[in-house]
């Protein structure tokens, strides 16, 4: 193969209110932790188990951080999609440290909400404002409620042609 790709894709849960801050340039950063849990019944004992992993998100694009700013809530599940970066740190011992986080830079990534407003999460629904970043099941590639898209819709059973 000829590149290599560094991409993270994500769906789950913000554990906390993000944390918006301004850098010395001026700009804001988001910083979210989502986590993502799988859930499965132990084969030798019956018994349900889960783990859930905690992620680090910095959200570097201005526009994304408004969005985030405004809507975002501990408990909103989201779709975020970045690359990983890692970064060394020195803790106040003098020990090098290191933090990996998913990282949406100023043109690249993508965030989409998946809760309604109106739902446990906080997050946002669709139709007032928020331009691009307005959420939907469909634009993060599946149906949430798990049945038929168009179980609302008014279908005729005839073909129009």
């Amino acid at each position: 193969m000829a590149g290599s790709l560094n991409k993270v894709m994500l769906i789950g849960n913000l554990g906390a209110d993000p944390e918006i801050r301004t850098m010395g340039s001026g700009d804001r950063v988001a910083n979210l932790r989502i986590a993502t849990s799988e859930s499965w019944r132990d084969k030798t004992t019956g018994e349900r188990r889960e783990k859930t992993d905690w992620h680090s998100v910095v959200v570097f694009n201005d526009g994304l951080v408004g969005v985030i700013e405004k809507y975002l809530r501990k408990g909103a599940k989201v779709y975020v999609e970045g690359a990983l970066q890692t970064r060394k740190w020195t803790d106040k011992d003098g020990n090098d440290r290191y933090s990996t986080e998913v990282v949406l830079q100023r043109y690249r990534g993508e965030l989409t909400m998946l809760d309604g407003r109106n739902s446990d999460g906080g997050g946002y629904e669709g139709g007032q404002g928020g331009g691009n970043f307005a959420p939907s099941a469909a634009s993060s590639g599946g149906n949430q409620g798990g049945g038929n898209q168009f179980a609302n819709a008014d279908l005729d059973d005839e073909i129009p042609f």
